[in-house]
């Protein structure tokens, strides 16, 4: 399966498993234990749309596209910023 596919099923299967609608795929990336897909689920749309509630999940998926597991790993506010660290790096290292 395509990077594309993989992507697209993880937001169809989560959109099923949690009842929101996905927004966005920020992340994706292989291993042996399968495909990690980071997808951004909106939870609540609100007017500014800055201020919808946002959740990331983390989904883990075989190489059929089957979700293996899923976890919510983040819950913010559109408008919210977030400093990324350098690959590589841990916090409090």
């Amino acid at each position: 399966m395509s990077g594309s596919e993989i992507a697209r099923m993880a937001k169809e299967e989560l959109t099923g498993l949690t009842g929101m609608e996905p927004d966005t795929v920020s992340g994706m990336r292989h291993d042996d234990e399968g495909w990690h897909v980071t997808v951004e689920m909106i939870e609540l749309k609100r007017i500014p749309p800055s201020s919808d509630m946002l959740e990331s999940y983390e989904v883990l998926l075989d190489e059929d596209g089957e979700i293996l597991s899923y976890q919510r790993i983040r819950r913010y506010t559109r408008g919210e910023t977030m400093e990324l660290e350098p690959a590589g790096e841990k916090r409090g290292a």
